[in-house]
């Protein structure tokens, strides 16, 4: 099998490959605009071949990979709250418009697509569970930009949808929920607004002994899962077997892994204080609350719950996660702070 992954060197991407490269005998194609988290190892893999360059430049380059491989895995986006706001566009031009030349391709050179939707998606509906074929896509008013990003992939979902029901595009789409792991983000964005995800962020902060902000209060809820959960996930997808996810959309989050935002805080604070660091570098800042309009911007809104509904994936994948909460917020953290050193 020969897989083509764009957005290979990011968080998902290129945990994906690594696991893809050590288990089995396929070959992957990827392209990235950076490199810098793919392994030496990986880079000099015979069966990994990696295009530094940008799709929306290299697209010649990228049709011809869709062309030749089996199985094709965009992963580009941009998935950084703050650029919702402050940059829509450019959030729709990458996260929707080039990811439409690829899902073209996919139909016109018949080759299956497995699509990373999101948990996004599904927006402020307020079912106590997300379901993937019942729940619906509800979003804000057109002036909150944060909405942009939800939108770009939903439409992607339903286009994609479409060229099956039309032409019999073989697809899947699945929807990550607040995945985490070693790898999830580069410390040095955590410096900037919004510009990483916000277990990194809350990391960073404890890390430099700052004060963690709690936008609204951080009565938020999220349901984390470990990244090789999600990757595992992933995997059995690929596989499909007896083409169980041809057609199919599968939340891959875990329902388990449910907290607040400030309960992530505490969490976070109190993992620190077991960690042998922590003894010579105290966190002792606490927390604070802040503003979702003043730290984010006018185009800010947030969603007060998103948890999933992971039974069609037990009954059709036979997954479900198997890493606790605390245990994968154990590890994410840890490896934050094994790069960091006695910094």
């Amino acid at each position: 099998m020969r897989i083509f992954i764009p957005g290979v060197n990011g968080f998902i991407g290129n945990a994906l490959v690594r696991r893809i490269i050590a288990e089995t005998d396929w070959y992957v194609t990827g392209i990235d605009v950076d490199k810098d988290r793919l392994e030496r190892e990986l880079l000099t893999n015979d069966r990994f071949e990696f295009h530094h360059g940008d799709m929306s430049i290299s697209r010649e380059w990228v049709e011809f990979q869709v062309k030749r491989c089996d199985v094709v895995i965009p992963l580009a986006a941009i998935a950084i709250p703050v650029l919702y706001i402050e940059k829509p566009l450019k959030v729709f031009q990458l996260d929707f418009m080039e990811n439409l030349h690829i899902v073209e391709h996919a139909a016109r050179y018949e080759k299956r697509i497995i699509f990373p939707s999101t948990s996004e998606v599904y927006g402020m509906v307020g079912d106590a569970h997300f379901r993937e074929d019942e729940s619906n896509c509800v979003t804000g008013p057109i002036n909150k930009h944060r909405w942009i990003y939800s939108c770009a992939k939903q439409l992607l979902d339903r286009v994609i949808h479409a060229y099956r029901y039309e032409q019999g595009l073989n697809y899947t789409l699945f929807r990550p929920f607040n995945w985490t792991g070693p790898g999830l983000d580069r410390i040095e964005q955590a410096h900037k607004i919004g510009h990483s995800r916000v277990v990194t962020k809350f990391i960073a902060n404890i890390m430099h002994n700052e004060p963690i902000n709690l936008v609204d209060g951080g009565e938020q809820r999220r349901c984390f899962t470990y990244l090789d959960d999600g990757i595992e996930g992933m995997m059995r997808i690929i596989r499909n077997k007896d083409n169980k996810a041809d057609g199919e959309i599968f939340n891959l989050g875990n329902p388990n892994g449910d907290l607040s935002m400030r309960e992530l805080a505490d969490l976070l604070i109190g993992l620190y204080a077991a960690h042998p660091r922590a003894k010579k570098f105290p966190f002792t800042a606490g927390t604070r609350v802040v503003d979702g309009k003043t730290y984010y911007g006018a185009g800010y809104q947030d969603i007060p719950m998103r948890r999933p509904s992971i039974d069609k994936a037990r009954e059709l994948l036979g997954w479900e996660p198997q890493t606790s909460l605390e245990d994968s917020m154990r590890q994410t953290l840890n490896w934050f702070l094994d790069l960091d050193g006695d910094k």
